[in-house]
């Protein structure tokens, strides 16, 4: 009777295991209008740790927002071209610690702690591509702001990813523009 036991629980354990590697293993793909995103392997990204809700629904809820922001972008393509980004990693602005860390208390909630030394950075491939699927510019990227905390942020305090969708916003505008031009 042991040894059943012990083998349902190593093969329960097993099984567990392999669906969590399939999990985490998945993409998330976004269609946004004149952008597909796909967020690579996201559980494998540098810092995408939620302080209060779970860390998919968080992930999700990230991925969501600079999907729209990277649409906004791309609507200053020219008609009928399409931005396609793959999203390798992703370390937000600040890092996660428990509150009673930075002297909150002993409450159950983590807090983000912004400070200079915890860059937002975004590591991705991309493409523009014309209404035929022909690819006009690519590129591989690696994008970090080491003065996000010290320069204009045109966005609100209090707007969610602020810090990151400045960073994307300055990579936009000093990149892709040259880009645009020649197509």
């Amino acid at each position: 009777m042991r040894a059943l036991i012990v083998s349902l629980v190593v093969v329960s354990f097993w099984a567990h295991t392999q669906a969590m590697a399939k999990e985490s293993a998945e993409d998330i793909v976004l269609e946004k209008e004149r952008v597909s995103i796909t967020w690579q392997d996201f559980r494998s990204f540098n810092d995408v740790k939620p302080v209060n809700q779970g860390r998919t629904k968080f992930a999700k809820r990230v991925f969501n927002e600079l999907s729209d922001y990277f649409s906004e972008l791309a609507m200053s393509l020219p008609e009928g071209q399409k931005f396609v980004i793959t999203v390798t990693n992703l370390d937000l602005a600040g890092q996660v610690f428990p509150a009673s860390f930075v002297g909150l208390g002993s409450g159950g909630q983590d807090v983000r702690l912004i400070k200079d030394v915890h860059i937002p950075r975004i590591e991705f491939n991309w493409q523009i591509v014309d209404a035929n699927g022909v690819e006009l510019s690519a590129a591989e990227e690696s994008v970090k702001d080491m003065s996000f905390n010290q320069r204009h942020n045109p966005f609100f305090s209090h707007e969610f990813l602020r810090y990151e969708k400045n960073m994307l916003r300055s990579w936009f505008k000093r990149n892709m523009f040259n880009d645009i031009a020649q197509n």
